[in-house]
């Protein structure tokens, strides 16, 4: 079982890319929150991941409120805002701006992404393409709480390909009219941020600590791996360390060291995740979705989504039908 693949299926990611921006120095474009403009780019999505990929030149990126060092992209790297924070690009460190409420909207009668011209006409130019990832976030996506607030890959120094080389092939193609480049963008921003996230688990320190980390160690690695094939099993504390080969309680400290819950705590949030997935699909009752993923008795799988989602599955059903109904505008209109 690939637990990171298997994790970015049950939360369905999806990508999209609204901006091919074409700047001169000195510029600066400031980007609000992705909680401010979901209804707009993607309606669909409960959370919304935002990224910027440099094409050519190079930029500053900094989050809004400044509570990190602002950090320098170069041609080939991608800066990603796992949390979908309000974030800023410029031609110098430090600069700011206000942002254009009125460009985040779903075409009607042209194709993403939008063509933008920006800056103050200087020689150094920078070109870079906006996008976002759209994912679940409730009632439990793992891999969001494990990424930090920004987020750099840099271009392989060994100049090998890269997804940023595909992405400036599809951008090509768009521009030759060829059908397809829309759809070939957003699934090229899903591989992307796939290739990130292995990326950025290959490089984490051997201390460190969290989620992916956790997909690292060979004990709390397999442990994961057994509960995301087989979410249904009769699971117990005892039953997973004997799998991997520790002790009760060396393998209970280890797995809370790592992922920061215990492991049946970690095994009820996924299967309410799963849960939550099914509970949008016609036809599916409470208690059907609640023995899909384990659980003997409807009152048991109430229980359980209660305490760790904060309501009923039926109460989460209807506002997450009625959360899609109200975002679902009609594409073209403006916030």
């Amino acid at each position: 079982m690939d637990v990171l693949s298997d994790v970015l299926r049950a939360v369905r990611l999806s990508g999209a890319i609204y901006f091919d921006v074409d700047a001169s120095s000195p510029w600066v474009g400031e980007s609000p929150g992705t909680a401010d403009i979901a209804a707009a780019v993607m309606p669909e999505a409960e959370h919304i991941i935002s990224f910027h990929a440099v094409m050519s030149g190079s930029c500053w990126a900094a989050l809004a409120d400044d509570s990190v060092p602002p950090v320098l992209v170069n041609a080939g790297d991608v800066v990603v805002f796992p949390g979908g924070v309000p974030n800023v690009l410029s031609s110098s460190p430090g600069a700011r701006g206000e942002p254009n409420m009125a460009m985040y909207y779903r075409p009607i009668d042209e194709s993403l992404p939008f063509a933008v011209i920006h800056g103050g006409g200087g020689d150094e130019r920078t070109r870079f393409i906006c996008g976002y990832l759209g994912c679940d976030a409730r009632p439990f996506n793992p891999l969001l709480a494990a990424l930090p607030a920004i987020l750099c890959a840099r271009k392989p120094a060994d100049g090998s390909s890269w997804v940023i080389d595909l992405f400036r092939l599809a951008l090509a193609e768009g521009g030759s009219g060829r059908a397809g480049c829309e759809t070939i963008l957003a699934k090229l921003s899903e591989l992307m941020f796939v290739e990130i996230i292995r990326r950025h688990l290959e490089t984490l320190p051997d201390d460190s600590r969290g989620w992916l980390s956790g997909l690292r160690d060979p004990h709390v690695g397999e442990a994961l791996r057994l509960i995301h094939a087989r979410p249904r099993e009769e699971w117990t504390l005892d039953r997973l360390a004997r799998e991997v080969g520790l002790s009760r309680t060396a393998f209970a400290s280890r797995f809370t060291h790592y992922v920061g819950v215990s492991p049946m705590h970690y095994l009820a949030r996924w299967r309410l995740q799963l849960a939550g997935r099914l509970l949008e699909r016609p036809g599916m009752s409470i208690a059907q979705a609640g023995a899909e993923v384990g659980y003997e008795s409807e009152a048991a799988f109430n229980r359980a989504f209660k305490k760790f989602v904060g309501i009923p599955p039926g109460t989460w059903r209807k506002g997450r039908s009625a959360l899609l109904e109200a975002r679902r505008l009609p594409a073209g209109v403006m916030q």
